[in-house]
């Protein structure tokens, strides 16, 4: 059995890595240093980000802790149903590149708040830039840390505080030299996050097949199919242990939707990636993020599901607990530390990969929010370009910190880190793309709706969750699959992807009613030209959702 801990050639990969990654974004700061740097520049990197850059930084951003080691987790605990949240997301980027990308561009936004307070006013803007700051920093920077932290100290046995504080200033280093300096290391992010993934696929399927007398990794694939038959089904019916997390066809009709078309379509520091491009660059780049996002449930999904299926034959039965209970997040840390030597320390550098990646990316989002829609707009209107990246710096630093403070206390580690940050995400999420949707799509849609869309959605989705269960028995929804008991308070409640599609039909009633009764005049600029593709666009979208369909007819 390989070591379990990190050894001399491990180190060497991913010193290489880290002199890579850190080198290249070191010299990009020092350069800009000599450099009159602009706001566009540094939170933008306006006209500076190839397709394959602005691709490549979409997945760099998105797949991180949570992937790697939270959605491994729910491989070993739910299995390949989890992976809906990918491909489902391959679908959706075509979604965005065609509707969203035109709109923001044709209308020169640039980040979020901009976009609500060109549409509704200042005050929905400042709402919305208050909760995205409070969701960004106490639940993504927060959970990608802890995540992050607890994977590197598994694998390498080193102070988990000490890792959190490093891959804090890892990430700095690389957010310090602005959106050009992400987008570009990115690209090498990306290379080891790939490769790296894939090995560690690779030999986790190999493990399996030898453990059963056998070699090669179709047979360790047929063996994971028979011996875990049931972690192969993306459609749960009603009664499945897990339909609460993943509630049947909702994940293809009905809150999924909303999960991806708001994260993907309405989120500032996946848009920003693609937002300093011009349309066919920005296009194609999502489009190269689709196909990617197609083959992360191999490299995220698949190793989970490999570790439950040695994991039911006896192996690492320790290794898989803490504090004395099954801990399904720390199934990934566990298959690396028996990867061979070399091998490990490319996993390790694609795992460090996928963290500091998508820290710099909600780092540089934090800081574009703060200092172009709060600081600029109401404590320093006449700042100069010079200072505002200054401040843009500083609040990186800042959120890093308090990040760094607030993970040990959010409760990561009870739900499994992917799950967490859904349901967190999931109070906000349907009010916010109800605003956004309606925005972009009805012009009668005004502030107040877009207010109570924000604020009322948040608070309804506070009252589904905490409130109705208490108040109203819900059992009688339980035969169509809109409630299920929960063994713990021993409850009936509503699957969080449900409540996420009625709080949403909810805001799009009431925003309804307020724009009959109080048309706005402020509708964005549209024209149906806009959402013309290109035909090898058109021949790339098709052959995404192709495979999607294909993948979910094999393991429906």
């Amino acid at each position: 059995m390989p070591s379990k801990q990190l050894e001399t050639l491990d180190y060497l990969v991913f010193l290489v890595y880290f002199i890579i990654v850190a080198g290249y974004g070191y010299w990009i700061y020092k350069k800009k240093q000599t450099e009159k740097i602009s706001t566009t520049d540094f939170f933008l990197a306006e006209g500076s980000l190839t397709w394959w850059a602005i691709g490549a930084s979409l997945i760099a951003s998105n797949i991180s802790a949570e992937q790697f080691i939270g959605m491994s987790g729910n491989g070993f605990s739910m299995g390949l149903a989890i992976a809906t949240y990918e491909w489902m997301a391959a679908a959706t980027l075509i979604v965005v590149a065609v509707f969203f990308m035109p709109i923001y561009l044709k209308n020169r936004i640039f980040t979020m708040p901009q976009f609500l307070t060109q549409r509704y006013n200042n005050t929905v803007s400042m709402i919305m830039a208050i909760f995205w700051l409070f969701l960004y920093v106490l639940v993504n920077l927060t959970s990608i840390l802890f995540l992050g932290a607890l994977a590197v100290s598994t694998i390498s046995g080193l102070n988990f505080t000490g890792c959190m504080i490093g891959l804090a200033v890892f990430a700095v280093i690389i957010t310090i030299g602005g959106m050009k300096v992400i987008g570009f290391t990115d690209v090498i992010q990306v290379f080891f996050l790939i490769l790296g993934g894939l090995a560690t696929t690779y030999l986790a399927i190999n493990l399996v097949s030898s453990e059963n007398g056998t070699q090669g990794l179709l047979n360790g694939f047929d063996l994971m199919l028979s011996k875990s038959a049931d972690h192969f089904q993306m459609i749960f019916p009603k009664g499945h242990p897990h339909y609460a997390s993943l509630p049947g066809l909702t994940i293809l009709i009905g809150g999924m939707w909303i999960v991806n078309l708001n994260y993907w379509g309405c989120n500032q520091y996946i848009t920003q990636r693609a937002l300093g491009a011009d349309l066919k660059t920005a296009r194609e780049g999502i489009l190269f993020a689709a196909f990617l996002k197609l083959l992360m449930p191999v490299i995220v999904v698949l190793p989970g599901i490999a570790a439950y299926t040695l994991y039911q034959q006896g192996l690492f039965q320790q290794d898989m607990l803490t504090n004395g209970e099954l801990n399904q997040d720390r199934a990934y840390p566990v298959l690396l530390n028996l990867l061979p030597t070399g091998l490990k320390g490319l996993s390790f550098a694609a795992l460090t990969a996928a963290v500091v990646a998508s820290l710099a990316g909600k780092a540089n989002s934090i800081s574009t929010i703060f200092t172009l829609d709060i600081y600029k707009k109401y404590i320093a209107p006449n700042a100069s370009e010079t200072q505002l990246v200054t401040v843009g710096r500083v609040a990186i630093w800042v959120a890093m910190i308090l990040a760094i403070l607030i993970s040990p206390f959010m409760g990561i580690d009870k739900k499994g880190g992917f799950q967490f940050i859904q349901e967190m995400t999931g109070l906000v999420s349907p009010g916010v793309f109800a605003a956004f949707i309606m925005g972009f799509f009805w012009k009668k849609t005004n502030s107040a709706g877009a207010l109570f869309a924000i604020v009322g959605g948040f608070v309804l989705s506070l009252f589904f969750k905490n409130v109705l269960p208490e108040m109203v028995n819900l059992e009688f929804l339980a035969p169509s699959g809109f409630a299920v008991l929960n063994e713990t308070s021993h409850l009936y409640e509503i699957p969080f992807l449900d409540t996420m599609g009625f709080v949403f039909l909810i805001c799009v009633v009431v925003m309804v009613i307020l724009g009959i009764a109080q048309p706005s005049s402020k509708g964005l600029a549209i024209d149906p030209s806009m959402f013309r593709v290109k035909p090898t666009f058109a021949m790339g979208a098709g052959l995404v959702l192709l495979a999607v369909a294909i993948l979910y007819a094999v393991f429906w």
